[in-house]
């Protein structure tokens, strides 16, 4: 596969500025229990996801219904899908390129990969992933969700550096940001960047990380506030551009 050109860029940077001045989360859903916060972003969900509501749905139902039994998510998180996993998984969307190529690192249930290519139908996601059973998933959700653009890859990420090249490279969850680096950068060209979900001590992280960056000739992590919806706490996003400033 061949970099595509990042068109787009700007337009989704642009989004990421409106989402970040969005409103602080309302202090009247500060005492809200579980269920109703899963209610309320649930509820939430149709004007939010647009277009990409129907298929977002449907994957959040079958994660719901199946996603324990096939070791994807834990008994704790059946209940919270659309709070703690959907909507965090659609906090990375304004931050990446709206054409050419994602590549998803350790995709496992597809959260954020398949809701990406959900809201990104112009975008060919790459869910990589070296469990049979989790591709077998995404595989079954790419045919379930008729998500013409996405590409499931089993393997670890370094088995396919050097054989193709995106534009960003997303992750959620899966492992630190100098470990991140060293296996994400080199999938990465041209202008590409690594996106990456992380949580909120994410700038313990960035100390032990620059060295790896400073040696594969990468730019300076930025971090970010990415709010989707106030009943939702904000997630933290990471940009890491391939290259250094020169």
């Amino acid at each position: 596969m061949n970099s595509h050109p990042h068109e787009g860029a700007r337009a989704s940077d642009a989004a990421a500025t409106r989402r970040g001045e969005q409103e602080s989360p309302d202090p009247s859903l500060d005492g809200l229990d579980d269920v109703s916060r899963e209610t309320a972003a649930r509820e939430a969900a149709p004007d939010y996801f647009g277009e990409a509501f129907a298929k977002v749905e449907l994957f959040a139902d079958r994660l719901a219904s199946d996603g324990e039994e096939r070791g994807l998510i834990g008994p704790r998180e059946v209940d919270r899908i659309w709070s703690r996993h959907i909507y965090n998984s659609a906090a990375v969307v304004p931050y990446l390129p709206t054409t050419g190529s994602v590549a998803d690192l350790g995709s496992g249930a597809g959260l954020p990969g398949i809701v990406v290519a959900a809201m990104l139908p112009a975008v060919e996601v790459l869910l990589i992933e070296p469990m049979e059973r989790r591709c077998a998933w995404l595989s079954e959700m790419r045919e379930v969700l008729e998500l013409s653009n996405v590409e499931v890859k089993r393997g670890r990420a370094e088995e396919f550096h050097g054989a193709f090249e995106v534009e960003a490279v997303t992750a959620r969850a899966v492992a630190s940001l100098d470990k991140l680096a060293r296996i994400g950068l080199p999938l990465l060209g041209g202008e590409g960047e690594l996106v990456l979900l992380k949580g909120r001590n994410v700038e313990r992280e960035i100390p032990a990380a620059r060295k790896v960056l400073r040696r594969l000739g990468a730019g300076e992590p930025t971090v970010l506030r990415a709010p989707t919806i106030p009943v939702v706490e904000d997630t933290v996003v990471v940009r890491v551009p391939r290259r250094g400033s020169v």
